[in-house]
């Protein structure tokens, strides 16, 4: 993960959490690794366990939303985010890929 740190607004954290919480549950698996590597972003982004829960209650597509309107340098973070936590139980799953590159093009599209 990378030492420097943006600002994240409330909304930009939800959204992140809201997209890592789903690779993490893109397999149907959640492990060790991959907990620690929440637990890791919890302490990079500033928040606490009660902020997943209302993560996983945001819309998807109003997640996508709020990714969009990030600075590109937000948006280069989460990509990391998003690869570690995916390749933190030791394997990188099809559907963890498949769930990244959606979230990566729809955060990156113009429309």
């Amino acid at each position: 993960m990378q030492t420097q740190t943006a600002a994240f607004t409330l909304a930009e954290k939800l959204a992140m959490v809201h997209a890592v919480n789903a690779v993490i549950l893109a397999d149907g698996h959640v492990h060790e690794g991959e907990i620690n590597a929440l637990t890791q972003l919890m302490q990079y982004i500033d928040f606490d366990s009660n902020f997943i829960m209302q993560a996983r209650n945001i819309d998807s597509e109003q997640a996508i939303l709020i990714l969009k309107k990030m600075s590109q340098e937000k948006k280069d973070n989460l990509e990391s985010i998003l690869e570690m936590t995916a390749i933190s139980d030791g394997f990188k799953h099809t559907s963890e890929i498949d769930l990244m590159t959606y979230i990566f093009r729809s955060m990156n599209s113009s429309n």
